[in-house]
C-alpha cells in the first residue's frame, strides 16, 4: 500500500542513537512486550552462514535469545574467512507486497548520524582554531577572508591545520567559504601528496553536503594537476556520489579507479556497497562487489554488514537482511545500534511487525536502548500496517521513556490523525511541533494535504498551500503530486490543472511516483484509457513504470466497467488504444507547450467534468486491454506482487463468462506458477487436488500487512463466489478467520464484516450462522442481542447504501434470515436470540446454510485434461 508520506528519516537534530535512557524506559519496554498480543509469531536468527559449507556454529546455552548463535571467540573472529554471497539464500516468497509504495531511500549516513566514532587524535593547531572563529564572524566577505589567510599564513601548520578548517565549515554548512580555504590552501602547498589530502578532505566535505557536483569539480581539477590520482581522492569521490544516491556514477568512479591502477580499501569498497543501499540499486549488485571485495582480500567489518543491510532495506529482502545478521554474530562482528535498527526497518517495511516487535525486545539484552530511531520505524511500521491505535500506543510509550522525539515522529503520527479523520489531534500535534521548537517542514505539510484531500476537506487544502509558501517552504515533487492526485479523486480537474502548470512553471520533472500518483487517481475515477495515454508517455519519456503503476491500472478494470479499448491485436493493443485515444478524445482546441498530454487530459476533463466514453457491460475489449497490460509488464520485467495477483483475480470477479477469467489466469501463470495453480484448480473445484498447496500459499501470505493480506483473501473469494464455487469459497474465508486475517471477526454475538469483500461476507455469514446453529443444538442460549456489521458505506453515492451493505441484506433476505437494518445504525443488521435461535430449529434452515456449489466449471479446450503443476518451492 503506497503512502503519500515518503519513508521517514533520521532527523539531523535527533538524539545520538548510542545514547542510554533511564532504566525505565527498559522496564516500561518490557510492560509492552507483556501486553503485546499473544498471536505474534516469535523472530528468530535463523543458522544460516554466508558460507557454502559453514563449520557447525558453537553450542548454545538454552536461554540464548532469539536462538542467536554466539559469537566465537577472538581467536575465530581474528580473521574471518568469507566467501560469496551469491549463495545467500533469497527471500523466501516472491509476493512480497509493494508495502512502501516505493523503494525506501532511507540512507546509512541518516541511521548512522550520532554513532560514536573511533577517536582520532587531532593534529590542528590552535591557530587553526583561532582563525576559524574570525572565518565564522566575517562569513561571506570574500575580501575579509584572503586577507585573514593571508596573514596567518605563515602561523598555519600546513594540510593539518586546512583540513580542520574545511571540515569545521563543511560541519556547518559554509561549503563557498570552504572551498576559498581549499583553493588558497591547495596554491601555496608544492607537496603532492599534502595537496591530494587538501583534495579528499574537500571532496569529503561537499559529498556531505549533498555538492556532489562541486565535488567532481574539485576532484577533476586534482587529476589533471596531478595530485588527485589516490585512493584517498577515489575514495571520497565514490562516498560523495553514495551520499547523493548516485550509485551508476559511483561505480563508473570505481571501475576508473581500478583502470588507473589504484587498489580499493576497505573504506572504498564500504562506499560503494553504501551507494548501491542508498541509490536503490538490487542486491545482486551489492553482492557482487562484495564477492570482489573478498576476491582481492579485503575482509568485511560491521560497516560492510551495515551497508548490506541497507541495501536490503531498500529492496525489502527481510530474508536476505536475517540471515546476513545472523553471519555478523557468527563471524564475531559486533553489531551496533545501527544494526539493529536497520535490520528492524528490512522487517518493518515487509510488514513483519511480530518480528519487528521482537526485534526491538532483544535490544536491550545486548546494551542496546531503543532510540528514537528505533521508535520511529517501529511506529511507521504499524501505521503502514494499518494498526494505527497500535502505533500510537508506542508513540505515546516513546514519550514516556523521555526519548527526544524528532520532526520524523512528529510526522508519522501527525500522519496517521489525519488519516484516520481525527484532525484536532493532527492539529494539536502540530501545535506540539511548535512549542517543542520543531518547525513543520515539507513532510509535515505533505501529509496534511493528503489527509484533508482524502476526507474531501478541499478548501483546508488550499489554506494548507497558502500557509506552506508564507513560511517560505517550496513544495517539492511529492507535494505536487499529491495536490494533483487529491483534486483529480475529488473531480476538481481545473484545479489539478492549475496545480500542475505550478509545476512545470517551477521548474520540477514528473517521476514514476508522479506518473502514477496520478494514474491511481484517474484510475479511481474510471478514466482507463487517459491512465493508458500517459502510461505510455512515461516510457516514452524514459520513466520506467512500476509495480504500483500498472497495479492501478489493472484494479481500475477489476473494479469498474468503464474501460473500453479498441478492436486489435494484444501485442498491439496499448499501442492502437493510445492512438485512438490522442485521434478521438483529445482534439483540445488549446496546444500546450511541448505537446503536454497531462494537461490536454486535465483540460478535457475540466470542460466536461467526466469522460466520454462508452458505458456498458464488461466485453471482450476490455480483456484484451488487461493482456496489453500485462504483456507490457513482462515485456519490461517488472516482477508483480500480491496487490497485482489481487487485481487480476479481482478482473476475474467482473469476467462475464469462464473462458475470459482463463485468459487473465493464463497470463498470471507467466508470473506465478504457485499463485495461478491454486487459484486455477479451486476455480475448477479441484479443491482436494490443491488445497495442500493452497495452505502453503496462505502461509506467505499472512507474513504480509493485514490490508494485503486480507485483499488477497477478498479478491480470490470473490472470483470462486462469482463463478459458483461456494464451498471452495468458504474454505478460504475460513482459513483467512483462523489465521485472523480479519481482526475480530466474529463472536457468539456478532458479526462484523465490514472489511471484506461481497463474496468473502457473504461465504462468512453462511459459515457464522452454521456456527450459532451448532450452539443451538447444543442446548446453549444465544446472547439477547445479534448483530452482523457491515459498515453504512460512508463512500457510496447514497449514504447507507454500500455495496456490502447490499450484498449482505439480499442473502439475509434470500435464506429467509430475521435480521433488519438497526434504526440507529444503516450498517447494522440485528435480531434477537430468541428469534435466530427459533428460525435455526427450523427443519429447511439448514438446507439454506449449507453452502453447494452451483455449478461445475468445463475446462477450456486447449487446457483439456491439464491441471497446472503447482509448485510448493519458494515463490
Amino acid at each position: 500500500m503506497a503512502s503519500s508520506t515518503p519513508p521517514p528519516h533520521c532527523s539531523l537534530a535527533s538524539t545520538k542513537p548510542s545514547q542510554n535512557h533511564h532504566f525505565h524506559h527498559h522496564q516500561n519496554l518490557q510492560n509492552h512486550r507483556q501486553n503485546h498480543r499473544q498471536g505474534h509469531q516469535r523472530w528468530t536468527s535463523p543458522k544460516v552462514s554466508l558460507n557454502r559449507h559453514p563449520p557447525p556454529p558453537p553450542a548454545q546455552t538454552p536461554t540464548a535469545r532469539n536462538a542467536a548463535t554466539q559469537p566465537p571467540g577472538p581467536t575465530t573472529a581474528a580473521n574471518p574467512t568469507f566467501t560469496s554471497l551469491s549463495t545467500l539464500p533469497p527471500s523466501k516468497s516472491g509476493l512480497s507486497a509493494d508495502f512502501s509504495g516505493r523503494r525506501s531511500t532511507r540512507v546509512v549516513s541518516k541511521m548512522h548520524f550520532g554513532r560514536p566514532k573511533t577517536a582520532v587524535a587531532s593534529r590542528h593547531t590552535s591557530t587553526a582554531e583561532e582563525v576559524l572563529q574570525q572565518v565564522i564572524e566575517h562569513s561571506g566577505d570574500d575580501g575579509f577572508i584572503d586577507s585573514l589567510l593571508l596573514s596567518f599564513e605563515q602561523r598555519l601548520c600546513g594540510a593539518d591545520d586546512y583540513t580542520f578548517l574545511l571540515r569545521e565549515l563543511g560541519n556547518r554548512g559554509e561549503y563557498s567559504t570552504a572551498i576559498r580555504c581549499f583553493e588558497f590552501a591547495v596554491n601555496r602547498e608544492e607537496r603532492r601528496t599534502e595537496q591530494g589530502k587538501l583534495a579528499s578532505a574537500m571532496i569529503s566535505v561537499l559529498g556531505r553536503l549533498g555538492k556532489v557536483h562541486l565535488a567532481k569539480k574539485v576532484f577533476d581539477t586534482a587529476v589533471n594537476k596531478g595530485y588527485g590520482n589516490t585512493v584517498f581522492a577515489y575514495t571520497a569521490l565514490i562516498s560523495a556520489y553514495a551520499k547523493s544516491g548516485c550509485c551508476d556514477e559511483a561505480i563508473k568512479v570505481f571501475e576508473t579507479m581500478k583502470d588507473s591502477g589504484l587498489k580499493p580499501n576497505l573504506v572504498t569498497y564500504n562506499a560503494l556497497i553504501d551507494a548501491c543501499g542508498k541509490g536503490g540499486a538490487d542486491f545482486k549488485r551489492a553482492s557482487d562487489i562484495f564477492d570482489e571485495m573478498l576476491r582481492n582480500g579485503v575482509q568485511p567489518d560491521r560497516i560492510t554488514f551495515n551497508s548490506l543491510l541497507s541495501v536490503c532495506s531498500g529492496a525489502g529482502l527481510w530474508e536476505t537482511a536475517r540471515n546476513l545478521f545472523t553471519d555478523m554474530v557468527y563471524r564475531g562482528i559486533e553489531q551496533d545500534i545501527y544494526t539493529y535498527n536497520t535490520l528492524l526497518d528490512v522487517a518493518c517495511s515487509g510488514g513483519h511487525m511480530d518480528a519487528a516487535f521482537e526485534i526491538m525486545s532483544e535490544m536491550p539484552s545486548k546494551n542496546l536502548l531503543p532510540n528514537e530511531v528505533t521508535y520511529s520505524t517501529m511506529v511507521r511500521g504499524y501505521a503502514k500496517a494499518g494498526k494505527l491505535e497500535k502505533a500510537l500506543s508506542l508513540f505515546n510509550e516513546m514519550k514516556f521513556t523521555s526519548i527526544t522525539l524528532d520532526r520524523v515522529s512528529y510526522n508519522t503520527v501527525l500522519s496517521i490523525y489525519v488519516n484516520m479523520g481525527r484532525f484536532e489531534d493532527a492539529l494539536n500535534i502540530g501545535n506540539e511541533m511548535e512549542k517543542m521548537g520543531i518547525k513543520k517542514d515539507v513532510v509535515t505539510y505533505n501529509a496534511l494535504l493528503d489527509g484533508y484531500g482524502k476526507q474531501g476537506k478541499y478548501d483546508k487544502v488550499k489554506e494548507l498551500l497558502r500557509e506552506m509558501k508564507r513560511e517560505n517552504l517550496s513544495p517539492n515533487l511529492l507535494t505536487y503530486s499529491t495536490l494533483i492526485s487529491v483534486y483529480s479523486k475529488g473531480g476538481l480537474y481545473t484545479e489539478a490543472m492549475n496545480v500542475y502548470k505550478e509545476f512545470k512553471q517551477g521548474g520540477l520533472k514528473a517521476d514514476v511516483v508522479f506518473y502514477s500518483k496520478l494514474i491511481d487517481a484517474l484510475c479511481k475515477k474510471g478514466l482507463v484509457e487517459s491512465c493508458v495515454l500517459l502510461l505510455n508517455e512515461m516510457t516514452e519519456k524514459g520513466i520506467q513504470p512500476n509495480v504500483v503503476t500498472y497495479n492501478s491500472i489493472i484494479n481500475a478494470f477489476g473494479q469498474s466497467a468503464t474501460g473500453d479499448c479498441p478492436d486489435g491485436t494484444t501485442e498491439s493493443l496499448v499501442e492502437s488504444s493510445s492512438s485512438m485515444v490522442l485521434s478521438n478524445l483529445f482534439q483540445s482546441k488549446v496546444e500546450c507547450e511541448e505537446d503536454d498530454k497531462i494537461i490536454k487530459i486535465l483540460e478535457e476533463l475540466a470542460a466536461e467534468n467526466s469522460f466520454p466514453s462508452k458505458k456498458g457491460g464488461r466485453g471482450g475489449q476490455d480483456i484484451m486491454c488487461i493482456l496489453g497490460v500485462f504483456q507490457k509488464m513482462h515485456a519490461l520485467k517488472i516482477k508483480p506482487n500480491v496487490v497485482t495477483f489481487s487485481a487480476i483475480l479481482n478482473a476475474c470477479s467482473c469476467c462475464s463468462s469462464f473462458e475470459e477469467a482463463s485468459l487473465l489466469l493464463e497470463e498470471l501463470r507467466l508470473f506465478d506458477n504457485q499463485v495461478y495453480g491454486v487459484a486455477y484448480g479451486l476455480l475448477m473445484g479441484r479443491r482436494e487436488n490443491v488445497w495442500m498447496q493452497a495452505l502453503s500459499l496462505f502461509d506467505e501470505v499472512k507474513q504480509m500487512d493485514t490490508s494485503t493480506a486480507s485483499a488477497f483473501y477478498n479478491a480470490l473469494t470473490d472470483m470462486l463466489w462469482h463463478f459458483g464455487q461456494r464451498q471452495g469459497a468458504q474454505l478460504v474465508v475460513l482459513e483467512g478467520k483462523r489465521r485472523q486475517v480479519w481482526e475480530n471477526t466474529w463472536s457468539d454475538s456478532c458479526l462484523d464484516l465490514h472489511l471484506m469483500s461481497s463474496g468473502a461476507a457473504r461465504a462468512m455469514v453462511h459459515a457464522w450462522l452454521l456456527h450459532i446453529r451448532s450452539t443451538v443444538f447444543e442446548g446453549h442460549e444465544l446472547p439477547k442481542l445479534l448483530s452482523i456489521l457491515t459498515g453504512w458505506g460512508k463512500h457510496s453515492k447514497v449514504v447507507g447504501d454500500g455495496t456490502l451493505k447490499r450484498a449482505v441484506e439480499a442473502l439475509l433476505t434470500g435464506i429467509g434470515a430475521p435480521f433488519r437494518v438497526a434504526q440507529c445504525n444503516l450498517g447494522r443488521f440485528i435480531s434477537t436470540g430468541a428469534l435466530v435461535a427459533a428460525w435455526l430449529r427450523e427443519s429447511g434452515t439448514l438446507k439454506v446454510l449449507i453452502l453447494q456449489d452451483d455449478r461445475t466449471q468445463k475446462e477450456p479446450a486447449r487446457f483439456l485434461g491439464h491441471i497446472p503443476q503447482v509448485q510448493t518451492a519458494p515463490l
